[in-house]
């Protein structure tokens, strides 16, 4: 039943009045609604960074931590500025929002504990600045259900800690840690190094797109894997910048172009349009997700990316449109046009966007919809070209520096169902440089010559990158095959005998005298 209209203007108030108030204190059942808000696990590692960013940090680590074939943990190491106990309870109590400077990438107050539940049961952080001695906290499912019970981590468990990194966190720094994380929980058995390959992948993926400019600028980023039960470690790679924006030669002249938005509550935002060259390899073009889900507006928070793609109810995305790419820095005071998911991975924004963005020029007064054009323009161009198909290969994995995966990626097509070929180095015959193990798509590298080819140092995972490259480039065809053919083992024992003896042409010049 609908109110009359002269009862509706007598009883509308613009303000509801209130008599008295109630403290209501969050349920433990919170819990639940703070872990389960969708993060994905790149998503939740990135807000870890994000801190250390804040924190003043130029040096951060990822370190998943495996026993054996289980791996057990998941650490985020970093030389910030550290916390004490009076900024470690802040840090860990739910639902506080600290004060954020206006060029922070932190927001909300809840990445650390919402990214980090919604993956692990139990989440520690240990810090310590130049004048506090080593502290730390930890909260846990049960705990938060426990009405928000924060456990205080033994101080001398923290200082073996804070030690252990030691060549990290001299003099201040921060650890957060993860323990019985799900999705390690399900790894089944032998399958460890095939999920630690993926999710390294995703996560280098992800860390090198979101925060390529932080990186392009000297942020120390690597991702780690050691051995709990050995001390080994036995993979790591740095995490290089995939700037979206990172063509050699845009793909019309002319670009990239300033486009000024009228958008109503901000004023004039600037449209960064750029253009990519057709059918072009590059990893920021082809590596960072589905074409088709990259075109569009990549809007930036002091710096961080927090949308990679889309177009924001402006239009639908079309395969002709894939070269089209918008960046645009999010203003300070945006007066709600603007509002960045908790996860800082999408941006939603009202009609006073779309319009001005409909009704935006570049200095010449050409309309946006020109820049759209001539990016349909640019694939139809680059569609109608011919191209010389190439191959595709096996990838390279493990024991291969990530310059030269990325590089095989933007040059060649890769067999999507073979899992990649890795490069290990290990005890042989002496009459061996290399061998093969077909079955679980391994280059055998003898280690009695390790130190040869790393200046007579032992060497990290990814070492040796010539070496190791050349060896794929003339091996990778010989996976994945059915009959293995005389001819082809002769081929490798040929070269096998060819690159011993270059091998023991190497050592002898190392070990020459100088006259």
């Amino acid at each position: 039943m609908s109110p009359s209209a002269s009862s509706l203007r007598a009883n509308w108030k613009y303000d509801v009045p209130t008599q008295g108030s109630t403290r209501l204190p969050p349920d433990a059942g919170y819990a639940k609604a703070l872990t389960n808000q969708g993060y994905s696990f790149e998503a939740a590692v990135a807000d870890l960074v994000d801190n250390s960013i804040d924190a003043g940090a130029d040096a951060v680590v990822v370190h998943f931590l495996r026993d054996a074939d289980r791996i057990v943990s998941l650490l985020v190491l970093d030389n910030g500025r550290g916390m004490d106990a009076t900024g470690l309870d802040s840090a860990m109590t739910v639902g506080r929002r600290r004060d954020y400077g206006s060029s922070a990438l932190g927001m909300y107050g809840t990445g650390l504990k919402a990214g980090s539940l919604s993956h692990a049961e139990s989440l520690t952080v240990i810090s310590r600045t130049r004048r506090s001695a080593p502290a730390g906290h930890k909260i846990t499912h049960e705990g938060i259900e426990d009405g928000f019970r924060c456990d205080t981590v033994d101080p001398r468990f923290a200082q073996q800690q804070i030690d252990v990194y030691d060549g990290l966190i001299e003099w201040q720094g921060t650890i957060v840690r993860w323990d019985n994380v799900r999705a390690f929980d399900t790894v089944a058995p032998g399958q460890s190094e095939q999920f630690l390959s993926k999710a390294i992948s995703q996560l280098e993926t992800h860390l090198g797109l979101y925060l390529h400019r932080f990186l392009s600028r000297g942020l120390s980023l690597d991702i780690a894997v050691w051995d709990v039960s050995t001390g080994d470690e036995t993979d790591h790679i740095s995490v290089d910048p995939l700037d979206p924006f990172g063509y050699k030669v845009p793909g019309k002249p002319g670009y990239p172009k300033k486009f000024l938005a009228p958008v109503k509550g901000v004023g004039e935002l600037a449209l960064e349009a750029h253009i990519w060259p057709a059918k072009s390899g590059h990893a920021g073009f082809r590596q960072i997700g589905p074409l088709q889900e990259r075109q569009g507006f990549y809007f930036y928070r002091n710096d961080r990316l927090v949308q990679a793609g889309g177009w924001n109810n402006l239009r639908a995305s079309e395969s002709h449109l894939v070269l089209a790419r918008i960046a645009v820095d999010l203003p300070q005071d945006s007066d709600g046009v603007f509002s960045l998911t908790v996860k800082k991975d999408g941006v939603e924004v009202t009609p006073a966007f779309t319009h001005g963005v409909e009704q935006a020029a570049d200095s010449e007064d050409s309309p946006f919809s020109a820049f759209l054009a001539d990016a349909e323009a640019a694939y139809r161009e680059g569609a109608s070209r011919s191209t010389i198909e190439r191959a595709p290969v096996i990838e390279p994995g493990k024991g291969f520096d990530p310059m030269v995966k990325r590089a095989v990626r933007e040059e060649l097509p890769v067999k999507s169902a073979e899992d990649p070929i890795r490069a290990e180095w290990v005890p042989l015959p002496e009459d061996k440089f290399f061998d093969l193990d077909r079955d679980s798509h391994a280059i055998l590298l003898n280690k009695a010559f390790r130190e040869d080819f790393n200046d007579g140092r032992r060497g990290g995972s990814n070492d040796a990158p010539v070496t190791k490259t050349l060896l794929y480039l003339l091996l990778q065809d010989c996976f994945g095959l059915g009959r293995w053919e005389r001819k082809r083992a002769d081929r490798i024992d040929y070269w096998n005998s060819i690159l011993l003896a270059s091998v023991h042409a190497q050592r002898e010049r190392r070990y020459r005298p100088s006259s």
